[in-house]
């Protein structure tokens, strides 16, 4: 043979190499594309994503035309090289070509593509649709017949061909925004876990317990009330009658003063303008008492358990401060409850609440039980503790400072040295 047809061979050899390299490719890239951000580029106008996003449609005729160009170019390959070596040296180097074409297949035309395919997909993807397009309808007869023969296969055995729309679960969502990185602001990416553990969240999580309520008894004397309503440092208060369980309804501060203004305040007066109660029932997620709150217009409910007595209160605020952190203002009958110390720990009051602890401090102690520092340690010591009981609370050390009665009125909790202290 004549050097002339080896070396259009050869030729033909490293084309076909080229060729399968790029299939191996194209394939990857297609693949693995980002099915959200390809459909926004798609609606953006990018024609490169959208030849890409009208091929996946189909992702059967597209595996189809890219493994059959795939297959048909190593197959086309293994033939030339064989012939080469024929050619060339003879019967006896079949075997040494044979494996010195499995190695540059391997290396140059799948391992080095698909490696740079799954670094850039998008890149890879867009270039390789503008000849997939085409190569598609121009060998759709063949794709159509193997797509018909795999899919009869695939029934077969009962694998079904429908393909699931593309879903992502809340836990999937928090995943893809905390993988964003640098990508979404971290004040933006909080708001948004705060928005997504909503749903997991209920409003005995962030309610100000009954006891610590900040509202006013109809009942008891009237210099008392005008007192209480002078001291309030909140807008909206629940009264009641006797006791609270019997909650009434709320007082706007500002209806109070138009009152006084006019001078009309009085019992009866004061009366009139008490708004209807609105009570939620325990359990409540703070997703489902968002659109609660929207719907009915309001801002404020009473929590209820099953036998309808009182638990505490919720607020729009509180609600909103679980996406977008704490207001410059305080909870609905909050005190102050934290009380940093030089060497790093903190005094707390025992009926501080776990979520705001967390949220405040960047710590981890478990909201799964109870809501309260007090209950946490009671719930882990199974008793009632005397002051100076030291406990290890998973990675915080703490101390019983004072109670009162049953219950802790003052602990001393110091995080463990391995934790980063809080951001002041």
């Amino acid at each position: 043979m004549s050097n002339s047809p080896v070396g259009l061979l050869l030729v033909a050899l490293v084309l076909l190499i080229f060729l399968s390299a790029f299939f191996s490719a194209a394939e990857i890239g297609m693949m693995t594309l980002n099915r959200y951000r390809l459909r926004h580029l798609a609606e953006s106008g990018h024609r490169g994503a959208r030849i890409a996003s009208k091929l996946l449609e189909r992702p059967d005729r597209l595996l189809g035309i890219m493994l059959l160009g795939n297959n048909f170019a190593n197959i086309a390959a293994s033939s030339i090289a064989t012939v080469l070596a024929i050619e060339l040296y003879g019967q006896k180097a079949i075997a040494v070509t044979a494996g010195i074409l499995t190695f540059i297949i391997l290396v140059f035309a799948e391992v080095a593509p698909k490696t740079l395919a799954a670094l850039q997909p998008e890149r890879i993807a867009f270039i390789a649709a503008y000849a997939l397009q085409p190569l598609l309808k121009l060998a759709y007869p063949l794709v159509w017949l193997v797509n018909i023969i795999a899919n009869r296969l695939l029934r077969v055995f009962g694998v079904p061909l429908r393909k699931n729309k593309d879903q992502l679960s809340s836990e999937e969502l928090k995943t893809a925004v905390i993988e964003a990185g640098s990508l979404i602001p971290e004040s933006h990416q909080s708001m948004l876990l705060g928005i997504l553990d909503l749903e997991k969240i209920t409003v005995e999580d962030v309610m100000v317990p009954r006891g610590e309520i900040d509202s006013i008894d109809l009942d008891t004397d009237w210099d008392e009330i005008i007192s209480q309503l002078a001291g309030s440092r909140y807008t909206r208060i629940p009264v009641y009658r006797g006791t609270i369980d019997n909650i009434v309804g709320l007082i706007h501060v500002r209806q109070v003063l138009h009152l006084c203004l006019n001078g009309n305040l009085n019992r009866e007066s004061l009366n009139k303008i008490i708004a209807e109660p609105y009570f939620i029932p325990q359990g409540t997620s703070l997703n489902q008492q968002l659109v609660n709150f929207k719907e009915r217009k309001r801002r404020i409910g009473q929590v209820v358990d099953e036998y309808g007595d009182l638990m505490g209160i919720v607020t729009l605020e509180d609600i909103i401060e679980e996406i977008i952190g704490d207001f410059t203002t305080q909870n609905l009958g909050a005190n102050e409850e934290i009380y940093p110390q030089k060497d790093g720990s903190f005094l707390i009051n025992g009926s501080a609440n776990i979520r705001d602890l967390n949220r405040k401090l960047g710590w981890h102690l478990p909201t799964d039980g109870p809501k309260t520092l007090n209950g946490v340690i009671v719930e882990y010591l199974e008793d009632i503790p005397a002051v100076g009981t030291s406990l290890l609370l998973g990675d915080y050390l703490v101390e019983i400072m004072r109670t009162r009665g049953t219950a802790i009125q003052i602990a001393h909790i110091r995080p463990n040295p391995k934790i980063k202290p809080p951001k002041e």
